[in-house]
């Protein structure tokens, strides 16, 4: 079991109020839990512990921290709110109590998905760390699930693989999706895990020695021609996502070409470009591989070079190229950011990363009715990362905050249309980036910027020639709207648009129209 310094280990620079604060939940947690033990026979504090650890080592502030540490306190022990808030303040209580109204979430099959992502976004609008913390519980339960009864162990893979794994994509925590999704998948899907993993091994044998090889080769030319700031690691696919892809090839694993992959870290961007020249001097790169994420980032953030080659031995390699922070923020998505880690009492708030401009409204306040401890929180905090969420998911939670208003199939439609779709970036004439789900229109980007933009639309420019509303955008569109005052949403947009929000806004103006 990880112990209260092995956490505080983790964190970078710690002053000594985020020592006492984090050995102060620690012991309040292990004494709150002492009572208890988990299916597997061991204290229940091996898991809080476990979970704690893993947020320290993921960068998250001393408060996030010890939320992990209590994070099942109010729900499995005597402890109470009050008892929260009298020990550890408004802030850590507010994201306990979080964590717990997530506990509420289950899988129970298809009828009962759409419900669950309701509540989901619901719970986890106010504040991303909320999330972040359920997302690195539901990891330790999974690294445990052998322990628990057969009759739970699917529901909570299952719950994990449709829930949670395609939210962790969504926010760019590619090391915790990926991680969820092969701890899941043999629970879920017990025959197809053996058998891809049959199909691995008859492909490659011990793909890791082969990768070795290979890296050893590059990391000497990259030597030799002077590119000595670097860092070389390799991976195999993982499973659950070779089984998707496999499904999609009819089992033939000779037509995936990213099975075993390189990555290359290195100092800047320039050193990324130079590095991918070097790649394809010492190695064939194959046609149409090559794709610049760095210029042109993936809709969550994801930012990196990607070749595909084959090397002189005959092994395909897909072959990964960023920089550092690049790599931190693919590993850890919203994590790694400078406004997700509250800062100590004595750090002044830092500038968002380059990473914020990416998803314009990253940090859009959430608006909705509030409760009494929602609205001290507001009036107390003295850094803005409270309310600062990705706009994915104030918009969600924004729509989706009753039960009676909206039913759950009309929620699983729109969100599967806006959120877990394919998604676009285009550009503002001044430079912004906004994420969009293929097939968006000029409409749908006008209602993103904001409402009044798109209920007074006259007129749009791609690339600046005027085009038509109904214009499907591309990735990397300038898109420029025109509006007039006495222009009005149209009837005939409900059927182009593709975002719920422009589709929400069209019908409630049409509403309002037709009163007068």
């Amino acid at each position: 079991m990880h112990t209260a310094d092995e956490i505080i280990a983790q964190l970078h620079h710690p002053i000594d109020e985020d020592r006492v604060l984090i050995k102060k939940a620690y012991d309040y947690a292990a004494e709150a839990h002492k009572d208890h033990k988990r299916y597997s026979g061991e204290p229940y504090m091996v898991h809080t512990a476990e979970v704690g650890y893993k947020l320290a080592a993921m960068s998250m502030g001393p408060r996030t921290i010890c939320a992990g540490l209590l994070h099942d306190t109010i729900e499995d022990t005597p402890v109470t709110s009050e008892d929260i808030m009298r020990e550890f303040g408004e802030e850590i209580l507010f994201l306990v109590e979080g964590v717990t109204k997530l506990s509420s979430v289950r899988y129970y099959g298809t009828d009962r998905h759409n419900e669950s992502l309701r509540k989901l976004f619901v719970a986890t609008s106010q504040d991303i760390r909320v999330l972040i913390i359920k997302l690195v519980d539901r990891l330790h339960n999974l690294e445990t699930l052998h322990h628990v009864p057969a009759e739970k162990q699917l529901r909570i893979a299952r719950e994990t693989l449709e829930i949670y794994v395609p939210v962790a994509h969504r926010l760019g925590m590619g090391k915790l999706r990926k991680e969820l999704e092969d701890l899941a998948f043999p629970f879920v899907y017990p025959e197809e895990a053996k058998r891809v993993a049959e199909s691995l091994s008859r492909r490659f044998g011990n793909a890791k020695e082969m990768l070795e090889r290979e890296r050893k080769v590059l990391q000497k030319r990259l030597v030799e021609v002077g590119l000595l700031d670097f860092q070389t690691s390799f991976r195999v696919k993982g499973m659950y996502s070779l089984y998707n892809k496999l499904t999609r090839k009819e089992w033939d694993i000779d037509v995936i070409y990213d099975l075993m992959a390189m990555r290359v870290v290195v100092k800047d961007v320039d050193d990324c470009y130079r590095t991918l020249g070097i790649i394809h001097e010492l190695w064939r790169p194959l046609p149409k591989r090559v794709k610049d994420y760095i210029a042109f980032p993936k809709p969550n953030g994801y930012q990196s070079l990607h070749t595909t080659v084959t090397t002189q031995n005959g092994v395909i390699l897909e072959i990964q190229i960023r920089t550092e922070k690049m790599h931190r923020e693919a590993e850890f998505g919203v994590a790694s950011h400078v406004f997700y880690k509250q800062p100590s009492v004595t750090d002044k708030v830092k500038e968002p990363s380059r990473f914020a401009s990416l998803i314009p409204g990253l940090f859009k306040p959430f608006s909705r009715r509030q409760t009494e401890l929602e609205k001290k929180l507001e009036e107390t905090a003295t850094t803005p990362h409270y309310k600062k969420i990705p706009r994915w998911i104030s918009q969600i939670g924004q729509t989706y905050n009753t039960d009676s208003e909206h039913p759950t199939s009309e929620f699983l439609e729109d969100a599967e249309s806006d959120f877990f779709s394919n998604r676009i970036f285009v550009f503002t004439p001044t430079g912004d980036v906004v994420d969009l789900p293929m097939g968006a229109t000029p409409i749908d980007f006008a209602y993103a910027i904001h409402s009044e933009v798109g209920d007074h639309t006259s007129g749009a420019k791609v690339n600046r020639k005027l085009v038509q509303l109904d214009t499907e955008l591309k990735n990397g569109d300038i898109v420029e709207i025109e509006t007039r005052k006495s222009s009005k949403p149209s009837p005939k947009w409900l059927h182009f648009t593709k975002t719920s929000l422009a589709r929400k806004r069209i019908k409630m103006a049409l509403e309002n129209e037709s009163k007068l």
